[in-house]
């Protein structure tokens, strides 16, 4: 039955909303020129075919039909009309990235990490670096490396992260965080991990409604068929597993990459280089070590360092040298390129993603009057104006073009032993004063990295006070035609016993610890030879 309503002129029928009908109808009948059949059902002719029509439906109105040209509400069709299905590239992860400088003390079994490595929220990945996992004594800087502080490390880093407790924790967090709002599961916050006044005022500072939903992995629209993004909340067992994709050790500095067990699979190209920056210029007391990988088709570049120390006039040049060596001195050599494929970065510089982190060792600048006053002030930003980086890094001597979040924490060092008192505040030498600094620092570089937090813990186990970052990343998982084929990697489901690494996270990593053995043949070759 034909109705007035669905009588529309061919004049007042546009080309693009045909257009759009039939992307919407493409289940309608079509209908080829015959009298007979037009008395049967209406249709319109579509203006992209010569003769063919379409049905339309009873009930839309010639004012249903028109496109919105004057900023007013859509028409029904486009409303109506689905979007096209699009596929996202982008991983949005979380990495949590944290340093310690633990004052050459080995940890205890009743030492517990999970308060720092869970805070804010769990993550995806874990870069974590130490400093002075050793004592910085003769022997272990000129002898045979002390591999037993750095097992015990990775123990405890794998108990907190794969740790029934954890996991327990872990899981009651994202359950609970999903009844509530982004910033109403901060405030209510007794199943959240306790906040301190620092972090709310990074997070007050750093986070829009919409970065801090994501970072919360909150989403109410979520489906219920147990699926879930690599941005949403853990559901299974496999998701909750770190797997070790990388450590290494250099006389004191050592540094690990933990990624969750469904990305292990995903990381390639893992590369370790060493620069010693320490006795000499080159033995391993100070300098870096960097891991290089390749997470997707993302490449990331993760710098530890200690570089020189000392809170003399003059002692921030060496520091900055410290910087520029390393940054030359990096190179992770590749043995196999694969024809047509990108080759991976040689440099530290030619990373897609880079964070630098360790005991950066900056102080605050001398005639810094009224420390103690402003210490008991609490005047963190009068004292940061003193920085040494912050001066060297805004006059383009260090550091030109990286990134370091706005810091709302107290210095991290000097301490006393398990104490909240600095040693500037007690001591009566002056050989021991310490004014207080922020030696312990994370700067960054690079596209699609946002810093979500910046804060400090509160463990008294040495005197610097650890460092922790929170970052969201955007991860290229497209598939490349001509990415190299290889055997798959599997994370162990049983942890190590012992500490140390498995075999197969072994494997994955190949060392090339560049330890600047050339210079050392150099300074060989110079020594007068008599005959």
């Amino acid at each position: 039955m034909r109705t007035e309503s669905s009588k529309i002129s061919k004049s007042s029928w546009p080309k693009s909303v045909v257009k759009k009908w039939l992307n919407i109808k493409s289940g309608a009948e079509e209908f080829h020129s015959d009298d007979s059949e037009l008395d049967k059902v209406e249709r319109r002719k579509s203006c992209s075919d010569q003769d063919c029509y379409v049905v339309v439906p009873d009930g839309f109105s010639e004012g249903s039909l028109m496109e919105s040209t004057d900023g007013m509400k859509p028409s029904i069709l486009e409303q109506e009309a689905p979007k096209p299905a699009t596929i996202n590239d982008t991983l949005n992860l979380r990495m949590f990235v944290g340093t310690w400088n633990v004052g050459g003390k080995s940890p205890t079994e009743s030492l517990n990490l999970r308060d720092w490595l869970k805070s804010p929220s769990p993550s995806d990945i874990y870069v974590i670096g130490f400093q002075e996992i050793v004592p910085l004594n003769a022997g272990n800087v000129l002898g045979p490396e002390d591999s037993g502080p750095a097992a015990k490390w990775l123990t405890i880093i794998r108990q907190a992260l794969n740790g029934n407790k954890f996991d327990h924790e872990t899981s009651k967090h994202y359950s609970d965080a999903t009844t509530m709002r982004g910033e109403e599961a901060y405030q209510q916050g007794s199943p959240k991990p306790r906040l301190s006044f620092s972090d709310y005022l990074s997070l007050e500072d750093e986070f829009d409604r919409e970065v801090f939903d994501k970072l919360s992995n909150i989403n109410p629209n979520a489906s219920s068929s147990g699926a879930s993004s690599p941005s949403s909340p853990f559901t299974s067992d496999q998701k909750r597993h770190y797997c070790l994709a990388a450590s290494k050790q250099m006389v004191g500095i050592f540094l690990c990459v933990w990624v969750r067990a469904d990305l292990y699979k995903h990381v390639s190209n893992l590369k370790v280089s060493c620069v010693g920056r320490g006795i000499m210029g080159y033995l391993g007391n100070k300098g870096s070590i960097s891991i290089s990988m390749t997470l997707h088709q993302t490449t990331f570049c993760f710098v530890c360092t200690h570089l020189a120390s000392g809170e003399k006039d003059g002692d921030e040049v060496r520091r900055n040298f410290d910087v520029s060596e390393i940054l030359k001195k990096t190179k992770f050599c590749h043995s196999f390129k694969a024809p047509g494929y990108p080759h991976p970065p040689e440099t530290i510089l030619e990373h897609d993603k880079i964070i630098w982190l360790g005991d950066l060792n900056y102080r605050l600048a001398s005639g810094c009057a009224g420390t103690r006053e402003l210490l008991e002030k609490n005047d963190w930003q009068a004292l940061l104006e003193k920085d040494q980086l912050r001066i060297e890094q805004r006059a383009g001597r260090v550091f030109k073009g990286w990134n370091e979040g706005r810091i709302y924490f107290a210095p991290t060092y000097k301490y006393l032993a398990n104490s909240d008192h600095y040693v500037v505040q007690t001591s009566k030498s002056k050989e021991k004063r310490r004014t207080p600094a922020w030696c312990d620092r994370i700067l960054w570089k690079g596209e699609g990295l946002k810093q979500m937090c910046y804060a400090r813990g509160e463990s008294k186990f040495s005197d610097h006070r650890p460092v922790y970052s929170l970052f969201s990343v955007e991860v290229d998982s497209r598939i490349k035609k001509h990415t190299p084929t290889g055997t798959a990697r599997s994370c162990p489901s049983k942890p190590v016993t012992n500490g140390g690494l498995s075999s197969s996270c072994a494997a994955k990593v190949q060392a090339e610890e560049l330890l600047l053995l050339t210079r050392v043949h150099s300074c060989i070759d110079t020594v007068p030879r008599f005959m």
